[in-house]
């Protein structure tokens, strides 16, 4: 079977590239993704104050090593730029360079970014410590089904990964580790909100049905007691890349047509003339949209974006 595009970030490295990278990872120089917010650095290491060096496939996990790092850490996130189709980023020598000097990594993992484990063992950085977050909330897919790998949309799992970035950080700077411990349990403690939130969501309007482009938001959508109602060979032609079969077409524009669906939540990062047709039928009918992304929006970080996420869901559906 094909990997689902969503499910695969590709990464396209020439093998003399990869020679020049090792050869640049045993120098004294430094370097950095094109994506990164910040420079790498060594990891801190005894008494060194020198911040742990991190390496995130997406600035959604990159937000929450620095939640619970603070100014000890200095993260670089691979994958940052909310205008960009994260099932279509190509990793280059840059971002290997960064996962040679990391002390942490964190990947989503899932099929979600691949690309991640290849080059670390390219890199020869074999004493990172490596967080897989899809390992970390202990899903698996349905029996017959496919595992949704967007566990970032589960509140759940990211207390638990904010608990285990803790722990990591903590064995590459000991001194630090209570500060680590303190701000992962502040971190938690600001998701309770959010899941009480949704629980809310779910004692208003549990059972109410909508409507998807791609299974992104549903870790979120079902905690909050919605039904998805697309048919499944729609959301999988969308996640894989493959044209929709016009009998499944009908069938979902349907949906909004004769408002069988109270709302859409739909992957705003990824877009084509199906997706669009459905929105379009979506306004058309008057039923509200909801936009969900793969990475963090300019200004945010991950609560702030969450909970926005959560309020736009309980606004589509009416208070």
């Amino acid at each position: 079977m094909r990997i689902p595009r969503s499910r695969h970030l590709a990464v396209l490295i020439s093998g003399a590239s990869l020679l020049a990278v090792a050869a640049c990872g045993n120098s004294s120089d430094s370097g950095a993704s094109s994506d990164a917010k910040d420079d790498a650095k060594p990891a801190a290491s005894g008494g060194s104050s020198a911040p742990v060096a991190v390496a995130a496939s997406t600035n959604v996990y990159g937000d929450i090593v620095k939640s619970v790092g603070g100014d000890k850490v200095e993260v670089t996130s691979f994958i940052s730029d909310p205008d960009q189709d994260p099932h279509s980023y190509e990793a280059d020598t840059r971002n290997q360079l960064v996962l040679s000097k990391a002390a942490l990594v964190v990947e989503n993992g899932g099929g979600y970014d691949d690309f991640v484990d290849r080059m670390l063992k390219t890199a020869g950085n074999s004493s990172a410590e490596v967080l897989n977050a899809v390992k970390v909330s202990g899903k698996t897919a349905p029996p017959g089904g496919e595992l949704n790998e967007h566990v970032w949309y589960d509140l759940p799992t990211v207390a638990k990964l904010a608990d285990r970035i803790a722990a990591a950080l903590g064995k590459a700077a000991p001194a630090d580790a209570d500060t680590f411990k303190a701000n992962a349990e502040k971190f938690t403690a600001d998701l309770k909100p959010l899941e009480d939130r949704a629980a809310a969501i779910k004692k208003a309007h549990g059972g109410e049905a909508i409507g998807i482009t791609e299974p992104v938001p549903l870790y979120l959508t079902e905690a909050a007691g919605l039904v998805n109602k697309t048919p499944e060979d729609f959301s999988e032609a969308i996640e894989e890349g493959d044209d929709v079969s016009p009998k499944v077409l009908q069938e979902t524009l349907s949906l909004y047509k004769d408002k069988k669906v109270k709302a859409l939540v739909y992957n705003s990062q990824t877009s084509g003339p199906q997706t669009r047709k459905v929105a379009d039928a979506a306004k058309a009918a008057g039923v509200p949209e909801v936009p969900v992304t793969e990475t963090l929006p300019q200004g945010k970080d991950y609560l702030t974006w969450m909970g926005a996420t959560i309020d736009s869901l309980s606004d589509a559906l009416g208070k």
